[in-house]
């Protein structure tokens, strides 16, 4: 979009705040880069330059504004909607795969040379890898200076960066000021190891399915609701942490953050925006789907659906394993067995979160009587355990969309539902479509559209590429504890013996 000059301007002048993060302005006479919202008085047009990202403008050497902080603006919707290398790179990069692993990591993770990487890169968004790296290590280093007590040491190491000169050198060109004096201006209250920060998002954002589908499938230990607070457990490159998310009012989620080690800061926020789906553009969504004479009274009645994702892809493609043909308690209580049997301890002095969920590999002795499954699904699950333990399947957020869905189809037991219920949660495709959900099913029925999965499959077409969010409104029909907030909270609560591997649990 930042090519198109005229409607970028426009954009500027109308200080509309549904184009944050898709393209930042630079001011050519001031030498500061701005987000399209920003309160000042806009420039003269032949005073604007145009830029797709934060590391472009910094690059070419403009530092942020300290009125619009544009580092905080909510990220391009365009990486999450897209699957091709700079999309696969971007979110990749977001997960911090260059500060652990460097520019030959990022690559070999996609399946290109360090060369093309870099190339398409710079082609499309004006910085290469590392670039777009150290602006987001600058934006960790902020929200460091600004919400913690920790000594700017021990912020620049948390943050990334290799030396103190180093981070000295970036805060100051991309902000202006020198560290200590962002930190004089914020005046932190935290505790060291601590954060509180606030997630942006583009308005409007419907809350009731985001976080009562969270909750309704919560794994007891792992995840729970409290005191108005979605809050879990994160398993991280470097340790763990435990995050609280609450909504708000405003344009942001409330977030609480510990982790075990600083580092996995920048990764841990990043993927409590995916799993919120908050770099989402609802006006693009909502604009599609309510062109569907039968879905527009859905979307204007809730309009900024988001789709709940996860934090962790391979999590969540085990949980899709153990909910197939079972109830939502059957599928918790299932995962809350191998939690307690495999997880790993966690302390959570806030709550009462007490595991991380088991990795694949803490799963590949898994004893059948774990989980009361017939021996078809115990065979499909251990199946599927073996492969991501292999690393044979990859749901990462740099995954190939339609190579994971081929590999995932190709593991025995595994169906189209629980192909594309992973394609939705974990992988974070917009274009997912459950026609064989039995909720869709029905909610399809109930509004007068198709109710085989092919007729639906083709009447959906309209629908692309946001069928993910079109099934979110096909399930608010249904009175599902998925469509509702608590109202009460959701604690971990011990879970009932297993019966015998023998006993099925299909309804």
């Amino acid at each position: 979009m930042y090519e198109d000059t005229e409607r970028c301007v426009r954009a500027v002048q109308s200080k509309d705040a549904r184009f944050d993060g898709w393209f930042f302005t630079a001011v050519l006479t001031t030498r500061i880069y701005c987000r399209p919202s920003c309160p000042v008085v806009p420039p003269k047009p032949r005073n604007m330059s145009f830029y797709p990202s934060a590391a472009a403008a910094q690059q070419a050497g403009f530092r942020a504004c300290k009125r619009c902080r544009p580092d905080a603006t909510p990220g391009s919707p365009e990486w999450n909607e897209r699957a091709d290398l700079v999309a696969r790179a971007m979110r990749l990069i977001k997960d911090g795969v260059i500060d652990r692993d460097g520019v030959p990591g990022l690559a070999a993770r996609l399946g290109y040379s360090t060369r093309q990487v870099e190339r398409q890169l710079r082609a499309e968004l004006g910085a290469g890898p590392l670039a777009l790296a150290r602006a987001q290590r600058a934006q960790a280093a902020r929200l460091l200076i600004e919400t913690s007590t920790l000594s700017m040491a021990e912020v620049a190491f948390a943050a990334g960066f290799s030396s103190i000169r180093s981070f000295n050198d970036t805060v100051l060109m991309v902000f202006g000021l020198p560290p200590t004096e962002l930190r004089r201006r914020s005046q932190p209250q935290a505790a060291a190891g601590s954060l509180a920060l606030r997630l942006p998002y583009r308005q409007p954002l419907c809350p009731d399915n985001l976080f009562g589908h969270l909750v309704a499938t919560s794994v007891p230990g792992v995840e729970e609701w409290r005191s108005g607070a979605f809050r879990r457990t994160l398993r991280l490159p470097h340790g763990h942490g435990i995050v609280e998310l609450r909504p708000t009012p405003a344009a942001y989620i409330d977030c609480r953050m510990t982790v075990s080690d600083l580092r996995d800061l920048t990764t841990a926020i990043n993927r409590c925006r995916w799993m919120l789906d908050l770099d989402a553009d609802p006006d693009a969504v909502d604009e599609q789907l309510g062109a569907d004479p039968v879905l527009e009274p859905l979307v204007r009645k809730n309009p900024g659906r988001r789709v709940p994702h996860t934090v962790d892809g391979a999590e969540f493609a085990v949980r899709a394993m153990l909910g197939q043909q079972v109830s939502t308690a059957a599928a918790r209580t299932h995962a809350a067995r191998l939690v307690t049997a495999h997880g790993t301890p966690v302390s959570d002095p806030g709550g009462g979160l007490t595991h991380l969920f088991p990795e694949p590999a803490d799963l590949a002795e898994l004893d059948p009587a774990t989980v009361a499954f017939p021996k078809k699904r115990q065979a499909a699950l251990n199946g599927l355990i073996g492969a991501l333990a292999r690393g044979d399947l990859d749901l990462s957020p740099g995954s190939d969309w339609q190579k994971t869905r081929a590999d995932l189809a190709a593991l025995p037991g595994i169906g189209p539902w629980t192909v594309e219920t992973i394609a939705m949660r974990a992988l974070a495709d917009p274009d997912a479509f459950t026609a064989t959900d039995l909720g869709v099913k029905l909610a399809a029925g109930a509004l007068g559209l198709p109710t085989t999965p092919m007729a639906l499959t083709r009447h959906s077409a309209s629908w692309r590429p946001w069928r993910a969010y079109a099934v979110q409104h096909l399930w608010a029909t249904g009175d599902h504890p998925i469509n509702h907030m608590p109202t009460a909270d959701v604690v971990a609560a011990p879970p009932a013996p297993a019966r015998a591997a023998a006993v099925a649990t299909a309804t």
